[in-house]
């Protein structure tokens, strides 16, 4: 029986899946003919690397329970 490798979890596979959209829709890009195609992957390729970029900015695993909320 094969065994399929097993995906990083939390946020080591939020980061993996967005670098695997990021590769597919590369490869999307170069291979379209159609110019409107190539302009709209561009530019899901550069939201999802901004996406990428936050989640390295923002440590998701640490619980919100020790955030400081300011209320007047």
């Amino acid at each position: 029986m094969a065994t399929e490798p097993q995906q990083p979890k939390g946020q080591n596979g939020t980061l993996f899946s967005l670098n695997e959209a990021i590769e597919a829709l590369d490869l999307a890009k170069e291979a379209s003919r159609i110019t409107q195609a190539k302009a709209a992957f561009g530019s899901v390729v550069v939201l999802l690397s901004i996406i990428r970029v936050g989640f390295l900015l923002v440590p998701i695993d640490q619980p919100m329970t020790n955030a400081v909320y300011r209320t007047r």
